[in-house]
């Protein structure tokens, strides 16, 4: 469950099997946590709470995958540098969309850890699947279905949390499952290089942890 990398204890998360590809698998074994918020809360959640209990949390948590883009470049790899959560709307009681109800935290948070020479784009987390005009209610760049969830669990153990994302779909409307898939070798390819560059960042500590 938890991968030795460039000297620190990772623990690598996704979300479904056929993003996990050749070049990954030679590199890690992931948590899958299923696709969606809620399936990964859940598993994030009770993963970490069983670590915390045999005293092996790890040094950083890293979440990666697909994601979809309507601006940015198709199968580049991106590092989230800030999430947003776009299921929340209390704005009905006065709160503003994006803002979670009594619960002191803003509408966007920043991811303060960086990969050097990876580029960097901003993530908005919900539980639908994005496509065409969609996107015209998202202003971050790119849209997953798991990170913010994910984020919060780790902000519950108090762990840092990196986001890589390879942009699989988004430059034309979804037309089925195949929309998806089409590029996610290409995408588990350049993962695995980023982790690389994480691997070596983390040996030379220019990631800092703590």
């Amino acid at each position: 469950m938890i991968t030795s990398l460039g000297g620190r204890s990772v623990l690598f998360l996704m979300a479904a099997e056929a993003e996990y590809g050749p070049h990954l698998r030679a590199l890690f074994k992931p948590v899958m946590t299923g696709v969606g918020p809620v399936e990964a809360a859940v598993v994030t959640t009770a993963t970490l709470s069983e670590l915390a209990r045999t005293d092996t949390l790890p040094e950083l948590v890293v979440s990666l995958g697909s994601a979809g883009s309507r601006a940015l470049e198709q199968c580049v790899v991106y590092q989230a540098n800030a999430l947003a959560y776009r299921d929340m709307d209390a704005s009905a009681l006065g709160f503003a969309p994006g803002v979670t109800p009594f619960l002191d935290m803003p509408a966007r948070v920043e991811l303060p850890h960086k990969i050097p020479g990876l580029a960097a784009a901003s993530l908005s987390t919900g539980a639908n699947i994005v496509s065409g005009g969609a996107y015209d209610r998202i202003a971050e760049d790119m849209v997953d279905m798991e990170s913010f969830a994910i984020w919060r669990a780790c902000q519950r153990f108090g762990l840092p949390l990196i986001v890589l994302r390879g942009i699989s779909d988004g430059a034309a409307p979804l037309e089925g499952l195949h929309s998806w898939t089409e590029y996610l070798g290409v995408i588990d390819e350049r993962l695995a290089q980023a982790v690389s560059l994480m691997a070596n960042a983390l040996s030379s500590e220019t990631i800092a942890l703590r």
